[in-house]
């Protein structure tokens, strides 16, 4: 049970960032904002997440980790409401910042899962969290654009908002205490100061090579994996396939069938299989690409999901390779861990979100197609020097 309340906030925090994803039109029409700023409804989000991964995820090495992702939750849920009841562009971004910073839970209920664990099965139980937050993320689109046809946008943010705070109160009760090395009740769990413990990441980030690669093929991986999910709402609802919303929403749960690889991944690199699988899984997100342009060739949305599947599964069992392997460092920097891997590849994210559109609209899917393949082929030609140097 324990294990499954932390997918659960995983996955509902990491929806967060997403709910507004197919939904920019309808916020920036009732709110005001500029058409040539739409997308802020989306990045101001996600400039958030990079704060709270930067600033709040390290807590997880120094307070008590139940406590902090009930603060997180608390904090996620205000951000929600408020953008609730915003009518003006100042206040729906302010909220978005809000919310984007209460999102990280989902990277403090991962390392929490991997305390939690056994080493034999950390990779397992750490990709059953993994799914969880997964899920959260491929839901998230067709879930709000659902709601939104139903109900309009609004409703999407006030019941985030209200599962956000039941979620908060259900984990203060559930979840067991967990203080992290040296710590104890009514201490910090390591002594140091807020301010030594953010001023360790660059140091951690610098030394940690093993970090550096993982996070590298993950920014990769996360960035196509972006620009796919941004792009290809552009591509259902032009001439091509002429989707409505509702359409969109439908295509969007192809991407959820991927969810069952976190705990396989978790499996295989719990076997001692992660390179082979990194190398796997790249080549995967290529041929992905690759299937999406024969369905547009043959004006097949079946094909074209498919081609959406292998990316995710591609994506998804990456990070969970890549985070299997970073816990396996010391537990003690396991949150600063976590918070720079997370921050570093969702960088990767915010490009490739950033280029969707661009690309779309001087090339069609076609430059999606060649930028998405170039990018993981960049990772690939990286991935090749484990083999000629240690990582």
């Amino acid at each position: 049970m324990t294990f499954f309340l932390l997918a659960l906030a995983a996955g509902l925090g990491a929806a967060n960032l997403y709910y507004a994803q197919p939904l920019v039109a309808l916020i920036s029409d009732d709110i005001h904002l500029d058409e040539t700023l739409a997308s802020l409804v989306v990045t101001i989000g996600q400039v958030g997440y990079i704060l709270g991964l930067l600033l709040l995820v390290p807590l997880g090495d120094i307070v008590e980790n139940r406590r902090l992702i009930g603060f997180i939750l608390i904090c996620a849920a205000a951000g929600l409401a408020l953008a609730a009841f915003a009518h003006t562009p100042a206040l729906f971004l302010f909220a978005a910042l809000t919310f984007g910073v209460g999102s990280v839970v989902a990277q403090v209920a991962v390392p929490f899962a991997a305390h939690l664990s056994r080493p034999e099965e950390r990779g397992r139980k750490v990709g059953s969290v993994v799914s969880g937050l997964m899920t959260g993320i491929l839901l998230a689109r067709p879930v709000s654009s659902m709601l939104a046809y139903w109900f309009g946008w609004r409703a999407v943010f006030a019941l985030a908002a209200v599962m956000a705070l039941v979620l908060a109160v259900g984990l203060r009760f559930a979840l067991p205490r967990r203080w992290p090395s040296g710590g104890g009740e009514g201490a910090t769990g390591g002594g140091g100061s807020y301010g030594a413990l953010v001023g360790s990441l660059w140091a951690l980030l610098r030394d940690q090579k093993l970090l550096q690669r993982r996070a590298a093929y993950q920014a990769a991986m996360f960035g196509v994996f972006t620009l796919f999910w941004t792009a290809v709402p552009l591509l259902l609802t032009g001439p091509a396939f002429g989707f409505s919303q509702k359409g969109v929403a439908f295509f969007a749960l192809a991407g959820a069938a991927s969810v069952f690889i976190s705990p396989v991944a978790g499996w295989i690199a719990d076997r001692g299989y992660s390179r082979p699988a990194t190398g796997g899984a790249l080549a995967l997100a290529i041929i992905g690409f690759l299937v999406t342009e024969v369905g547009l060739a043959q004006s097949s949305v079946v094909v074209l999901a498919i081609g959406a599947i292998l990316l995710d599964v591609a994506a998804t069992a990456n990070l969970v390779l890549g985070q299997r392997a970073i816990f396996m460092l010391a537990p003690e920097i396991r949150s600063r861990l976590n918070a720079l891997y997370i921050a570093t590849f969702f960088f990767g994210g915010v490009l490739g979100s950033a280029v969707a559109s661009p690309l779309y609209a001087s090339g069609g899917w076609t430059f999606v197609t060649l930028a998405g393949i170039g990018i993981v082929a960049l990772a690939l030609v990286y991935y090749a020097s484990e083999f000629t140097r240690r990582g």
